[in-house]
């Protein structure tokens, strides 16, 4: 029998694949172009920051502006026109591109550093909030050079459904609020995606910080407000081009249902302006203090308890409407009801002061400026929650301090506080001492100069959103001061400006751990490499940097290094 012969063990030879040259490799990008193409969460942040405070010095010109304006009686230093312009373009700037984006900016940076994580949820989702963001400021602005829109931030029809309906203005407003209020949707989504899958080993609920607490919070409350105002702004836009009658009563539509579509989005926006700002808060002062947040789960349910109650609150701006008194009633008690948590919360900040080690820094001042107005502007909140002293003082110059006193003293004093207290990190230089101590209280005192007084002004019975007056008992007196004060109170916020434009090159050298803190975030080098982390220790308080020195100092591992290489970029001071 013939032998078969073995099959063929013959390999067959893959073709070469061609060799690619070392400057055929597209490089990595860089300059101005890396950062136009960052998921860096840390990168995004800065761009939050910087963007919104750009935006933030524009609304305050136009801020200036009015007052100046309104610096004496029968001015003629504006037109009407003009003047209906800058004070909707202020609103809208200062609530929509400002305040509540800034806390993103905040949240984008620190976020993953407080947590253990390596960066958002989402990165690509990520840098697509900031290119919206940017945007939607853009177009909004754009409107200066054909028609700005003059129908007050809030735009209630029928001014901007007929008075101004030929007008492109109230279009860009409303594409504003579509492209921010986009961003902010997707932005919140992957901070409640990150906050809920990327803790450290060990981060369980009631070890989260407490700043931590107040994004989830912020976040919850965007997912559930923004479609309502997308809603209503998508109906203003159809009655206005579409032969829609949403708010055409001559029509069969209703005005009213604008304002409550308006202020159900517009009163958690309120709590989403300032929530964030409440966690800086709790984050500053226990550092400063040198003692634990006292009531640490009381501060955390009251965040939520504040989310909840804001969401049934919102006629209260809406109490001289033709509104049964039942319902009056209802949303008066319901206001009341919203200081307790909010008191919780200052009876808190002031008990961890309380017998505390206290280091009188940058950070602190700002801080304890911030309860300080937050909690005057929270007591004629409670008055105007009354809505029999409501239909007197409603649309008078009363409104516009408390608003002014909650929102603005309220966000912007925590938001320096976070600036003063976080640059080291982001940059890895300190921020002047002198200069800010200076900025805090020439920035204190302009304030309530500018807007203590407009109390009165309101008593003396002048309406907000005028654009002259005459000068009837000592209105022109009380305008000027208002006026020279709000002078005051923007020389403080230079002196900051020109305080971070010395130390982001020239500054003292911070170091990874500064102030000594007590979250997460200062367990890495400052600025942080892009990875955050070599290597996460396992959290077991709701002080873990206290921890890690402690394990410092008895000479044991603050992390389990892995074994192939020690970590470079976890260190503690």
């Amino acid at each position: 029998m013939a032998a078969t012969a073995a099959p063929s063990t013959t390999r067959t030879e893959l073709p070469a694949l061609p060799q690619v040259l070392a400057h055929e490799v597209d490089p990595e990008p860089r300059g101005w172009r890396s950062w136009v193409m960052t998921t860096d969460h840390k990168r995004i942040g800065i761009m939050y920051l910087v963007t919104t405070f750009v935006f933030f010095l524009m609304g305050g010109v136009e801020a200036l502006l009015i007052r100046l304006q309104l610096g004496a009686p029968e001015n003629t230093l504006l037109s009407p026109q003009t003047y209906n312009a800058l004070f909707t373009m202020h609103g809208t700037t200062m609530v929509f591109l400002f305040v509540v984006p800034i806390f993103a900016g905040f949240g984008n940076y620190f976020l993953p550093l407080m947590i253990g994580a390596r960066d958002m949820a989402f990165p690509k989702l990520n840098a697509l909030s900031y290119w919206l963001l940017l945007a939607g400021g853009l177009v909004f602005y754009a409107s200066m050079f054909f028609s700005p829109p003059e129908a007050g931030w809030t735009m209630y029809p029928p001014l901007s459904a007929e008075d101004f309906s030929e007008t492109g203005g109230v279009d860009a407003w409303i594409f504003l609020i579509h492209l921010t209020g986009l961003s902010s949707l997707v932005g919140a989504i992957n901070f409640y995606a990150t906050i809920a899958n990327m803790r450290a080993p060990g981060m369980g609920w009631g070890r989260l910080p407490l700043f931590v607490w107040t994004l989830l919070v912020y976040a919850v409350l965007l997912i559930l407000a923004l479609p309502v105002v997308a809603a209503a702004v998508t109906m203003l836009l159809t009655d206005r081009h579409f032969g829609t009658n949403f708010f055409d009563q001559n029509q069969g539509g209703d005005p009213l249902l604008y304002q409550h579509l308006f202020w159900f989005f517009g009163h958690p926006e309120v709590y989403i302006m300032i929530l964030p700002g409440f966690g800086i808060i709790s984050e500053v002062l226990p550092v400063f203090s040198r003692k634990p947040i006292f009531g640490y789960k009381a501060i955390a349910a009251a965040t939520a308890v504040i989310a909840f109650l804001s969401l049934i609150v919102w006629a209260h701006h809406m109490f001289t409407t033709p509104s049964p008194a039942i319902v009056l009633v209802f949303f008066m008690l319901s206001s009341f009801l919203i200081a307790i948590p909010t008191g919780v919360k200052v009876f808190n900040w002031i008990a961890t002061l309380w017998r505390g080690t206290v280091e009188y820094r940058t950070p602190l001042l700002f801080a304890c400026a911030f309860v300080a107005v937050f909690v005057a502007g929270g007591v004629t909140g409670v008055i105007l929650a009354i809505f029999p002293v409501d239909w007197q003082l409603h649309d008078t110059y009363f409104v516009i301090a408390h608003f002014h006193y909650t929102l603005v003293g309220g966000a912007i004093f925590s938001i320096f506080a976070g600036i003063y207290y976080w640059f080291p990190k982001m940059t890895g230089r300190m921020l002047g001492e002198g200069l800010g101590k200076w900025s805090c209280a020439i920035m204190f005192v302009g304030f309530n100069i500018t807007f203590a007084i407009q109390h009165t002004i309101g008593l003396e019975g002048m309406p907000r959103r005028i654009y002259e007056y005459q000068d009837l008992g000592n209105l022109g007196l009380y305008n000027l001061i208002s006026t020279v004060g709000s002078f005051i109170f923007g020389l403080g916020i230079l002196l900051t400006i020109i305080n971070v434009v010395k130390s982001v090159k020239g500054g003292t050298t911070a170091g990874p751990d500064p102030w000594k803190g007590n979250t997460l975030e200062w367990f890495t080098t400052s600025p942080p490499p892009v990875n955050n982390f070599d290597s996460i220790p396992r959290i077991r308080s709701v002080e873990p940097m206290k921890d890690i020195r402690r394990q410092v100092e008895r000479g044991t591992p603050a992390v389990h290094q892995p074994a192939e290489a020690a970590p470079e970029h976890s260190v503690v001071a």
